[in-house]
């Protein structure tokens, strides 16, 4: 065979590899533009635009129609030397590099997806400083916050195919490994700032093993087996482009999608993009809760929709805040926060029984015979007392007093939320050798009883202490920001909310304010 011959078909075997090469790599770019992380953004994206603050942000019919007709103004495309130009002269300590994969990308979110961009980039206003401060807070770049684009388009409630849940998409071992609460009540994988700092922590632990940030944000989606794998397969080779052949489809368009995110909510505006304003309360307060709530009583006292507060805590499953022995958060608007503050009391008793026998299926003792609820003393040595519960009372208290446990109380008297009323009889059950001792504490006074357990009992300084020189049997408390009446009687040995309220001919225990004065009978 002659050399000429042998040199036409080496260049053909060649020419033929060089299309099998371009052939697979356009092949893969596709799979990677189209498939199963595009499938994961898309549900999310449904998802978020059934929010509440989004829809009462667009009109939902028209924003369909865009999205469903792809309705766009002029959509500008760049050559490829504006892309890299203006990647450059974005500060960011991850490298940005560009090259097919990331155009494509960028064409996704500037062109296809524009108008989700757009619900974006108003929702960013509201997450993004909340993620700049704890990443900043953990030393780690702040431009990891565009991570939570690609994870979950921003959705708190966003969960995966395989099952990784909220805007940071955790995975349920992974959540319960960096200390987030799952259960049936609570998923604080749905929220905001706890699920960013669970994320910070593992992105700083990650990249404690990689020093490589694009290694960092892969084995942050398919975990550090799948990049280890990656890197021993490509014979030792640690940059996430060496690698990229080698991780799971899904995960090889992480990177380029993060780059892609990056330019386009930095040049947004060349791409004649407008960020939708979110109708988000930028102001809100934080309350934290002691007890079990339901959302349902908040929303029927302050007049806040239902949805909005579901919105402000997607941490919580079941529209309940279950607050035993536990406390927890909730996030309202902070124009409500003083009106909630001034009706606590009224919020929490509002058709409490209705919202959580039917919400918990909890059965009332009270509607079946006492004699199934009666039960046996703990054991042959202990004998049954009655204490009459006093005004100002806990189970606290009490469970001190008898130096028995709280648990013990709710069970013998069959208690649900530690709930007890004045002038309710309690059972309780003390050592037979020790009957007489415990006997007298139901008629001691609170201060009697507080001293019996080597308590004192705290007296209110002068500056709030007003003494009569006039009249020796009273004295006169000047009301402070924060005070309730029952706070102010603890402050006076032998003195009740009840005696106050009678004293000053008041009606309603909440209507109370700073700077007002309240007569207190002096006890000798």
């Amino acid at each position: 065979m002659s050399k000429i011959a042998k040199s036409i078909i080496i260049v053909f075997f060649f020419f033929l590899s060089f299309l099998n090469y371009a052939f697979s790599y356009v092949k893969d770019t596709i799979l990677v533009s189209s498939g199963i992380i595009y499938s994961n953004f898309e549900d999310n994206l449904d998802s978020l635009l059934n929010l509440y603050y989004v829809q009462q942000s667009v009109n939902a019919d028209s924003l369909r129609f865009l999205l469903e007709n792809n309705i766009d103004t002029i959509v500008p495309e760049f050559p490829d030397s504006v892309y890299i130009e203006r990647l450059n002269k974005i500060p960011s300590i991850i490298e940005l590099p560009y090259n097919n994969i990331v155009r494509n990308y960028i064409h996704v979110y500037t062109k296809k997806k524009r108008k989700n961009l757009e619900v974006m980039l108003g929702l960013a206003e509201y997450y993004f400083p909340i993620f700049e401060e704890i990443l900043n807070f953990y030393d780690l770049p702040t431009e990891l916050k565009y991570m939570s684009v690609i994870e979950s388009a921003l959705n708190p409630r966003a969960v995966s195919r395989a099952g990784a849940t909220g805007i940071w998409q955790f995975m349920y071992r992974t959540g319960r490994m960096f200390k987030l609460t799952i259960n049936s009540f609570v998923d604080e994988r749905r929220d905001p700032i706890k699920s960013t700092h669970a994320a910070a922590i593992y992105l700083k632990d990650l990249y404690n093993i990689y020093k490589d940030w694009g290694l960092v944000i892969a084995a942050y989606n398919c975990g550090p087996n799948n990049v280890n794998k990656a890197i021993r397969r490509s014979g030792g080779k640690a940059n996430y482009w060496d690698i990229y052949y080698y991780l799971p489809r899904e995960t090889r368009g992480h990177i380029p999608a993060f780059i892609a995110v990056t330019y386009a909510m930095n040049y947004y505006i060349e791409h004649n993009l407008i960020p939708q304003q979110i109708d988000l309360p930028i102001v809100t307060d934080t309350i934290m809760i002691d007890d079990e709530l339901h959302f349902k009583q908040v929303a029927e006292v302050l007049k806040i929709p239902l949805k909005q507060l579901r919105d402000l805590n997607p941490q919580y499953r079941r529209n309940i805040i279950p607050a035993k022995g536990k406390s927890y958060s909730l996030t309202i608007p902070f124009k409500y926060s003083g009106q909630f503050i001034d009706l606590k009391d009224s919020i929490f008793a509002y058709k409490d029984s209705i919202f959580f026998n039917a919400e918990n299926k909890v059965i009332n003792p009270t509607n079946y015979p006492r004699s199934v609820y009666v039960h046996e003393p703990p054991s042959g040595n202990m004998a049954k007392l009655n204490y009459t519960v006093q005004s100002g009372d806990n189970l606290g208290y009490i469970a001190s007093w008898y130096h028995v446990r709280v648990s013990n109380l709710r069970y013998w008297n069959n208690i649900r939320r530690n709930l007890i009323k004045t002038s309710q009889k309690l059972v309780v059950y003390v050592p037979k050798n020790k009957v007489e001792q415990y006997k007298k504490i139901n008629s001691m006074t609170f201060a009697q009883k507080q001293r019996s357990i080597g308590k004192s009992v705290n007296i209110p300084s002068t500056s709030n202490t007003i003494e009569d020189e006039n009249n020796s049997d009273y004295i006169y408390y000047k009301v402070k920001y924060g005070d309730t009446l029952w706070d102010i009687a603890k402050k006076y040995p032998e003195i009740s909310d009840a005696d106050i309220m009678k004293l000053n001919n008041l009606k309603n225990p909440n209507k109370i304010n700073p700077g007002q004065t309240i007569k207190i009978m002096r006890k000798n």
